[in-house]
Order: structure tokens, then sequence, then C-alpha cells
């Protein structure tokens, strides 16, 4: 699959394994778009789309997968400026990334330019930071758990 994805768009493909392909980010669209298009390959669906936080960038991972020719397809692109990670949206191809994206978004802060709606969608907006991120507690000073359970009045004591 890496090699016919070379062949038809060249300066696409980063690197590869018998798992995954890494694309270029500037042409994720493009790659998914020929990859949804091929009808030998007819990735027609996007089953998951994810971000991984590898401390120095991100790795955004897009599951795409034929029903008709029994197969998965793993792409891969590294966003790599960490504090303004950002990739074009591949919404164009895929309906169901609309809030696939919002998700990564939320959750990890990676922008997906074009994206129809892009807004938080767990969280509230002004929620400070993306609380997926390896480095959520350092930056926000944020510390797990609930300071009290709801509805309790602060420091009220037991009796």
């Amino acid at each position: 699959m890496a090699g016919r994805l070379r062949r038809s768009l060249p300066q696409a493909v980063v690197a590869e394994t018998d798992e995954w392909v890494e694309v270029a980010p500037d042409a994720i669209v493009d790659v998914v778009r020929w990859l949804h298009d091929d009808p030998d390959l007819d990735a027609a669906q996007l089953s998951n789309l994810c971000a991984t936080d590898r401390y120095d960038h991100f790795e955004v991972v897009y599951h795409l997968q034929s029903l008709d020719q029994n197969h998965q397809i793993v792409v891969k692109a590294r966003v790599g400026e960490h504090e303004r990670a950002s990739l074009p949206s591949v919404y164009p191809v895929y309906k169901g990334a609309l809030l696939q994206e919002r998700e990564v978004y939320d959750l990890m802060g990676v922008r997906f330019e074009g994206h129809p709606d892009l807004r938080r969608m767990f969280l509230w907006e002004g929620y400070p930071g993306f609380p997926l991120r390896k480095d959520f507690l350092q930056i926000t000073g944020h510390h797990p758990g609930l300071p009290h359970f709801p509805f309790e009045e602060a420091g009220r004591q037991e009796r």
C-alpha cells in the first residue's frame, strides 16, 4: 500500500512499516482522499482518529477501513509544534471526522484547520489547558481528583 501511495503522491510518505504509514502533515487530506477513492484500497470509513503526545510532538493517527476489502489502514501525521499543533481537517473526505477532530482538539489541543465547528466538546470554553497532554499537570497546577465531594461545602468538618 505504501509503495502505491508513494508512486501516486511522491512527497507524501515520510516513513512506513508493515503496520502503518506516516505522511507529511500538509499532505494528510490528499492522502486520505486517495486512499478513500482508490478502488483497490477502498478506505471508505474513518473508524478512529486519535492523537498521541510524544512530549516534543504529537502523532495524529487515522484508522481507515474497507468493509468490502476487509482490511484496515493506519495513517499517521506528525505535528511538530507542541504549542501550536495544527493539521488540515479531513472532514471534507470523512464526515465522521467532525466529532473525532473536536475530541482531539478538546483533550490534546491539536487544531484542525478548515474544520467547520472546532470547539471544545467535553470541557467548557476557557478551560485552562488540555488534560490528555503529558505536561498538563505541570503547566496548569491542577491536581487530579476533587478538593471535596460535589455539593459538599468547602471546609466543612465532620461531626
